[in-house]
């Protein structure tokens, strides 16, 4: 990464409201190198005072279910309520280039170019869920930029959504109606993590399906367990394509924000997402010093090596790297 601006002037930047400047810090953020972490780290230290003030939605889905097409209609609405909007839209990564394979910016043309919206594509990078590792990072930065409502929108691989959950104050779980055995089709966690469903591309001859499978979703939902902020998830349908429903996902975020700061539930999720964050980067420190030990890599390729040739079993493998 050439031309390093100062630590203050990245700060500075960011606070002035400069897109240039926020998307050269993201950058930063998702740079593996050792230089460009410490003066992230430094970054985020500057600018946490003028975080938080902003509604963390994530989104997520199976592919095909439409959810760039979803953001750009969605997103426009919160332009036209004053909101300032930032996509972070995390894309399936190459496994060979890590790079991301897709381009959101292209899918979300109208949104790209409107001034009061910032989207940044980024690769997974394997990460569970398709979270890329820096995402809460790009949150603080985005916020303490002025935006007041950013969206994350998940690759939806069905994988671990926990992650993107653990990032937002609404997770919002975009479905398809009549692609059969819905119910079966959706994992129990992700329903219970979902504080909102909308079934999507309700329109043309998937009309009487998709209502069929909203009664279907909302007669599951109160099946399970109350939620500990006492809100009930809602069910929903629109159509992208013909802008029908989307004021109403609106409202029902807008509802839940209002339920859960009524009850006290919101700053106690935020609070719970940093001590999330802060063990899972412990998680991650402790994986780093551990493979950055040579001693310590030589026994694990040496355990590897046994256990592949059916000369030990993994218990005794595992033993054996951790022994001294």
């Amino acid at each position: 990464m050439k031309n390093l601006l100062s630590i203050n002037k990245y700060v500075e930047g960011v606070l002035k409201k400069d897109i240039s400047v926020l998307a050269r810090a993201i950058t930063l953020i998702e740079s593996s190198k050792e230089e460009h972490q410490e003066i992230s780290k430094q970054i985020i230290e500057k600018i946490l005072p003028y975080t938080g003030k902003s509604v963390r939605l994530g989104i997520t889905g199976v592919p095909g279910v439409g959810k760039s097409t979803f953001i750009e209609v969605f997103g426009q609405i919160l332009v036209q309520k004053n909101h300032k909007v930032a996509v972070l839209a995390v894309d399936p990564s190459s496994t060979l280039s890590k790079g991301s394979i897709l381009g959101d910016k292209t899918r979300m043309e109208k949104l790209s170019i409107d001034d009061h919206v910032f989207i940044r594509p980024s690769p997974s990078s394997g990460s569970l869920g398709g979270v890329a590792r820096k995402t809460r990072e790009s949150i603080l930065l985005c916020e303490a930029a002025g935006f007041d409502y950013i969206i994350i929108e998940t690759v939806g691989v069905g994988q671990s959504e926990t992650e993107v959950h653990q990032l937002t104050d609404f997770f919002l779980l975009l479905m398809l109606a009549g692609a059969g055995d819905e119910l079966q089709g959706i994992k129990r966690g992700i329903m219970e993590m979902a504080d909102g469903v909308t079934i999507t591309k309700c329109d043309g001859n998937n009309l009487d399906k998709a209502k069929i499978a909203r009664a279907e979703y909302a007669n599951a939902i109160h099946l399970f367990p109350p939620t500990e902020s006492g809100w009930i998830p809602e069910v929903k349908t629109c159509s992208s394509t013909e802008n029908n429903g989307i004021e109403e996902v609106y409202d029902m975020i807008e509802k839940y924000i209002r339920h859960t700061q009524s009850k006290n539930f919101f700053q106690k999720k935020r609070q719970e997402q940093t001590t999330f964050w802060f063990e899972s980067l412990i998680q991650e420190k402790i994986k780093e010093h551990f493979f950055s030990d040579k001693n310590f890599l030589q026994r694990y390729n040496n355990a590897k090596e046994h256990i592949t040739k059916n000369e030990i079993s993994i218990l005794n493998a595992v033993n054996s790297v951790f022994t001294k």
